[in-house]
Protein backbone atom coordinates (compact mmCIF):
# COMPACT_ATOMS: atom_id res chain seq x y z
CA UNK A 1 0.00 0.00 0.00
CA UNK A 2 3.08 2.42 0.61
CA UNK A 3 4.19 1.85 -2.99
CA UNK A 4 0.68 1.95 -4.64
CA UNK A 5 0.44 5.42 -2.80
CA UNK A 6 2.47 7.05 -4.60
CA UNK A 7 1.08 6.42 -8.03
CA UNK A 8 0.04 9.05 -9.86
CA UNK A 9 -3.74 9.94 -8.90
CA UNK A 10 -5.76 9.64 -12.32
CA UNK A 11 -4.29 6.03 -12.70
CA UNK A 12 -4.92 5.28 -8.90
CA UNK A 13 -8.95 5.83 -9.90
CA UNK A 14 -8.49 3.86 -13.07
CA UNK A 15 -7.17 1.12 -11.26
CA UNK A 16 -9.56 1.35 -7.99
CA UNK A 17 -12.44 0.90 -10.62
CA UNK A 18 -10.72 -2.44 -12.28
CA UNK A 19 -9.66 -3.50 -8.16
CA UNK A 20 -13.73 -3.24 -7.33
CA UNK A 21 -14.91 -5.08 -9.83
CA UNK A 22 -12.18 -8.23 -9.46
CA UNK A 23 -13.22 -7.48 -5.17
CA UNK A 24 -17.24 -7.82 -6.21
CA UNK A 25 -16.30 -11.09 -8.23
CA UNK A 26 -13.76 -12.83 -6.13
CA UNK A 27 -15.55 -11.69 -2.65
CA UNK A 28 -18.80 -13.90 -3.09
CA UNK A 29 -19.59 -13.56 0.76
CA UNK A 30 -19.20 -9.87 0.57
CA UNK A 31 -20.92 -9.43 -2.41
CA UNK A 32 -23.78 -11.12 -1.07
CA UNK A 33 -23.86 -9.10 2.14
CA UNK A 34 -24.16 -6.14 0.10
CA UNK A 35 -26.59 -7.47 -1.98
CA UNK A 36 -29.16 -8.17 1.23
CA UNK A 37 -28.21 -4.85 2.65
CA UNK A 38 -29.29 -2.92 -0.62
CA UNK A 39 -32.67 -5.17 -0.60
CA UNK A 40 -33.71 -4.41 2.97
CA UNK A 41 -32.84 -0.43 2.39
CA UNK A 42 -33.72 0.40 -0.95
CA UNK A 43 -36.96 -1.75 -1.40
CA UNK A 44 -38.50 0.69 -3.62
CA UNK A 45 -35.62 0.33 -6.31
CA UNK A 46 -35.78 -2.99 -8.78
CA UNK A 47 -33.54 -5.28 -9.11
CA UNK A 48 -31.59 -3.57 -12.03
CA UNK A 49 -31.51 -0.48 -10.16
CA UNK A 50 -30.18 -2.35 -7.32
CA UNK A 51 -27.04 -4.14 -9.44
CA UNK A 52 -26.07 -1.02 -10.54
CA UNK A 53 -25.90 0.37 -7.41
CA UNK A 54 -24.02 -2.71 -6.23
CA UNK A 55 -21.62 -2.17 -8.96
CA UNK A 56 -20.84 1.48 -8.21
CA UNK A 57 -20.38 0.13 -4.77
CA UNK A 58 -17.77 -2.28 -5.12
CA UNK A 59 -16.17 0.63 -7.71
CA UNK A 60 -15.89 3.06 -4.81
CA UNK A 61 -14.83 0.49 -2.83
CA UNK A 62 -11.50 -0.44 -4.95
CA UNK A 63 -11.04 3.59 -5.73
CA UNK A 64 -11.40 4.07 -1.63
CA UNK A 65 -8.59 1.31 -0.77
CA UNK A 66 -6.03 3.62 -2.95
CA UNK A 67 -7.68 6.68 -0.81
CA UNK A 68 -6.82 4.81 2.20
CA UNK A 69 -3.23 4.44 0.87
CA UNK A 70 -2.45 8.09 0.22
CA UNK A 71 -3.88 9.10 3.21
CA UNK A 72 -1.39 7.23 5.23
CA UNK A 73 1.65 6.49 3.19
CA UNK A 74 1.42 9.48 0.54
CA UNK A 75 0.36 12.94 -0.72
CA UNK A 76 -3.51 14.36 -0.79
CA UNK A 77 -1.87 17.42 -2.75
CA UNK A 78 -4.32 16.10 -5.86
CA UNK A 79 -7.30 15.83 -3.49
CA UNK A 80 -7.06 19.32 -2.63
CA UNK A 81 -7.73 20.85 -5.71
CA UNK A 82 -11.16 21.21 -6.04
CA UNK A 83 -11.92 20.55 -2.29
CA UNK A 84 -15.94 22.34 -1.24
CA UNK A 85 -16.19 22.24 2.23
CA UNK A 86 -19.16 23.83 4.03
CA UNK A 87 -20.30 24.67 7.42
CA UNK A 88 -17.04 25.14 9.39
CA UNK A 89 -18.77 28.00 10.77
CA UNK A 90 -20.91 25.01 12.99
CA UNK A 91 -17.98 23.44 14.18
CA UNK A 92 -16.95 26.92 15.82
CA UNK A 93 -20.09 27.93 16.73
CA UNK A 94 -20.04 24.56 18.72
CA UNK A 95 -16.24 24.85 20.62
CA UNK A 96 -16.98 29.19 20.85
CA UNK A 97 -18.10 27.92 24.67
CA UNK A 98 -15.19 25.65 25.56
CA UNK A 99 -17.09 22.51 24.99
CA UNK A 100 -15.88 19.70 23.35
CA UNK A 101 -17.17 18.71 20.16
CA UNK A 102 -18.16 15.07 18.66
CA UNK A 103 -18.27 14.61 15.06
CA UNK A 104 -19.98 12.30 13.97
CA UNK A 105 -19.67 10.11 10.57
CA UNK A 106 -20.14 6.77 9.09
CA UNK A 107 -18.21 4.14 7.76
CA UNK A 108 -17.85 5.29 4.07
CA UNK A 109 -15.16 4.10 1.54
CA UNK A 110 -14.23 7.91 1.65
CA UNK A 111 -13.93 8.05 5.54
CA UNK A 112 -9.88 8.16 5.18
CA UNK A 113 -9.38 10.20 2.75
CA UNK A 114 -12.12 12.81 3.89
CA UNK A 115 -10.81 12.98 7.54
CA UNK A 116 -7.28 13.64 6.04
CA UNK A 117 -8.45 16.56 4.33
CA UNK A 118 -10.59 17.49 7.17
CA UNK A 119 -7.71 17.93 9.49
CA UNK A 120 -6.27 20.45 7.16
CA UNK A 121 -9.38 22.54 9.17
CA UNK A 122 -10.14 20.95 12.15
CA UNK A 123 -7.64 19.39 14.58
CA UNK A 124 -9.83 15.83 15.08
CA UNK A 125 -8.74 13.47 17.09
CA UNK A 126 -9.98 9.89 16.16
CA UNK A 127 -11.15 6.66 18.17
CA UNK A 128 -10.79 3.40 16.56
CA UNK A 129 -11.23 -0.35 16.98
CA UNK A 130 -7.47 -1.81 17.88
CA UNK A 131 -6.47 -4.44 15.40
CA UNK A 132 -5.18 -8.08 16.53
CA UNK A 133 -2.53 -8.29 13.61
CA UNK A 134 0.64 -6.57 15.10
CA UNK A 135 1.87 -4.90 11.35
CA UNK A 136 -2.26 -3.61 10.46
CA UNK A 137 -2.30 -1.99 14.31
CA UNK A 138 1.09 -0.10 13.23
CA UNK A 139 0.23 0.67 9.93
CA UNK A 140 -3.48 2.30 11.22
CA UNK A 141 -2.12 4.46 14.21
CA UNK A 142 1.58 5.36 12.35
CA UNK A 143 -0.93 6.38 9.21
CA UNK A 144 -3.38 8.29 11.27
CA UNK A 145 -1.18 9.94 13.48
CA UNK A 146 0.22 11.80 10.36
CA UNK A 147 -2.74 14.05 10.26
CA UNK A 148 -4.95 13.48 13.50
CA UNK A 149 -4.03 15.30 16.55
CA UNK A 150 -4.75 11.92 18.72
CA UNK A 151 -5.80 8.36 18.08
CA UNK A 152 -7.77 6.37 20.85
CA UNK A 153 -8.65 3.03 21.09
CA UNK A 154 -12.43 2.35 21.42
CA UNK A 155 -11.02 1.29 25.17
CA UNK A 156 -9.47 4.15 25.92
CA UNK A 157 -12.64 5.96 27.22
CA UNK A 158 -10.89 8.45 29.83
CA UNK A 159 -8.29 9.88 27.90
CA UNK A 160 -11.14 10.62 25.02
CA UNK A 161 -13.23 12.10 27.73
CA UNK A 162 -10.49 14.21 29.00
CA UNK A 163 -9.46 15.03 25.36
CA UNK A 164 -13.01 16.43 24.90
CA UNK A 165 -13.37 18.34 28.32
CA UNK A 166 -10.37 20.09 27.26
CA UNK A 167 -12.27 21.49 24.03
CA UNK A 168 -10.75 19.04 21.48
CA UNK A 169 -12.59 17.35 18.12
CA UNK A 170 -13.11 14.21 18.81
CA UNK A 171 -14.28 11.95 14.76
CA UNK A 172 -16.22 8.89 15.89
CA UNK A 173 -18.27 6.08 13.95
CA UNK A 174 -20.67 4.23 15.85
CA UNK A 175 -22.67 2.70 12.35
CA UNK A 176 -21.79 -0.85 12.68
CA UNK A 177 -22.91 -3.47 14.90
CA UNK A 178 -21.09 -3.61 17.66
CA UNK A 179 -19.81 -7.03 19.36
CA UNK A 180 -19.09 -5.69 22.83
CA UNK A 181 -20.24 -2.17 24.56
CA UNK A 182 -23.26 -0.86 25.48
CA UNK A 183 -25.96 -0.75 22.85
CA UNK A 184 -29.36 -0.05 21.81
CA UNK A 185 -31.94 -1.13 18.69
CA UNK A 186 -32.95 2.30 17.11
CA UNK A 187 -34.46 2.42 13.20
CA UNK A 188 -31.74 2.40 10.55
CA UNK A 189 -33.70 2.55 7.11
CA UNK A 190 -36.60 1.65 8.30
CA UNK A 191 -35.15 -1.65 10.28
CA UNK A 192 -34.36 -2.38 13.81
CA UNK A 193 -30.10 -1.91 13.74
CA UNK A 194 -28.20 -2.70 16.90
CA UNK A 195 -25.98 0.49 17.35
CA UNK A 196 -23.58 1.31 19.77
CA UNK A 197 -24.91 4.06 22.24
CA UNK A 198 -21.46 5.77 22.84
CA UNK A 199 -22.07 8.91 21.38
CA UNK A 200 -24.75 9.52 24.08
CA UNK A 201 -22.44 7.88 26.73
CA UNK A 202 -19.17 10.00 25.79
CA UNK A 203 -21.17 13.54 25.31
CA UNK A 204 -23.29 12.94 28.77
CA UNK A 205 -19.53 12.20 30.38
CA UNK A 206 -17.89 14.83 28.71
CA UNK A 207 -20.74 17.73 28.09
CA UNK A 208 -19.57 17.98 24.47
CA UNK A 209 -21.64 18.71 21.41
CA UNK A 210 -22.25 16.56 18.68
CA UNK A 211 -21.84 17.69 15.03
CA UNK A 212 -22.17 15.50 11.98
CA UNK A 213 -19.23 14.95 9.47
CA UNK A 214 -20.48 14.40 5.96
CA UNK A 215 -17.76 13.77 2.94
CA UNK A 216 -18.90 12.49 -0.64
CA UNK A 217 -16.40 11.80 -3.48
CA UNK A 218 -18.48 13.56 -6.31
CA UNK A 219 -18.44 12.87 -9.99
CA UNK A 220 -15.92 15.09 -10.87
CA UNK A 221 -13.61 13.20 -9.14
CA UNK A 222 -13.62 16.22 -6.35
CA UNK A 223 -14.83 16.19 -2.50
CA UNK A 224 -17.25 17.85 -0.62
CA UNK A 225 -17.17 17.93 3.14
CA UNK A 226 -19.96 19.26 5.01
CA UNK A 227 -20.10 20.11 8.84
CA UNK A 228 -23.94 19.64 9.70
CA UNK A 229 -25.43 21.91 12.33
CA UNK A 230 -25.47 20.54 16.16
CA UNK A 231 -27.62 17.79 16.87
CA UNK A 232 -30.48 18.88 19.29
CA UNK A 233 -31.07 18.12 23.09
CA UNK A 234 -27.71 15.49 23.24
CA UNK A 235 -26.84 14.38 25.78
CA UNK A 236 -30.69 13.60 26.87
CA UNK A 237 -31.13 11.00 29.39
CA UNK A 238 -32.81 8.82 27.04
CA UNK A 239 -29.74 6.74 25.70
CA UNK A 240 -32.16 5.39 22.74
CA UNK A 241 -33.15 8.44 21.60
CA UNK A 242 -29.70 10.19 21.55
CA UNK A 243 -28.30 7.13 19.59
CA UNK A 244 -31.85 6.61 17.52
CA UNK A 245 -30.62 10.68 16.28
CA UNK A 246 -27.34 9.83 15.61
CA UNK A 247 -28.53 6.92 13.43
CA UNK A 248 -30.83 9.22 11.58
CA UNK A 249 -28.30 11.64 10.97
CA UNK A 250 -25.75 8.44 9.09
CA UNK A 251 -28.78 7.58 7.29
CA UNK A 252 -29.33 10.84 6.02
CA UNK A 253 -26.18 10.56 4.93
CA UNK A 254 -25.61 6.82 3.22
CA UNK A 255 -29.02 8.05 1.09
CA UNK A 256 -26.86 11.27 0.03
CA UNK A 257 -23.75 8.67 -1.37
CA UNK A 258 -25.35 5.49 -1.16
CA UNK A 259 -22.98 4.05 -3.29
CA UNK A 260 -20.09 5.10 -1.03
CA UNK A 261 -21.76 3.63 2.09
CA UNK A 262 -19.82 0.38 3.44
CA UNK A 263 -22.85 -2.24 2.68
CA UNK A 264 -20.54 -4.86 2.80
CA UNK A 265 -20.29 -5.14 6.82
CA UNK A 266 -23.70 -7.51 7.81
CA UNK A 267 -25.60 -4.00 9.73
CA UNK A 268 -28.56 -5.91 10.53
CA UNK A 269 -26.67 -8.98 12.00
CA UNK A 270 -28.76 -9.25 15.21
CA UNK A 271 -32.45 -8.54 15.60
CA UNK A 272 -34.58 -7.95 18.45
CA UNK A 273 -35.87 -11.31 17.94
CA UNK A 274 -32.64 -13.52 17.97
CA UNK A 275 -33.05 -13.63 13.75
CA UNK A 276 -30.74 -12.58 11.42
CA UNK A 277 -31.86 -11.45 7.45
CA UNK A 278 -28.50 -12.91 6.20
CA UNK A 279 -27.96 -16.33 4.75
CA UNK A 280 -24.65 -16.81 5.87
Amino acid sequence: MAALARLPWPLQRGLGRALGALLRVTMGARRRIAQRNLELCFPELDAAARTTLLHEHFASLGIGLFEFARAWWGSVDPMRKGLVVEGLEHARAARANGRGVIVVSGHFTTLEICGRLMCDHIPLAGMYRPHSEPAMEWAVKHGRLRYAAAMFTKQELRPAVKHLKQGGFLWYAPDQDPSRGESVYVPFFGRPANSLSSTHQLARLSGASVLAFQHVRRKDGGYTLRIVPALRDIPSKDATADTAQVMAAIETMARAAPDQYLWIHRRFKRQPDGSSPYAD
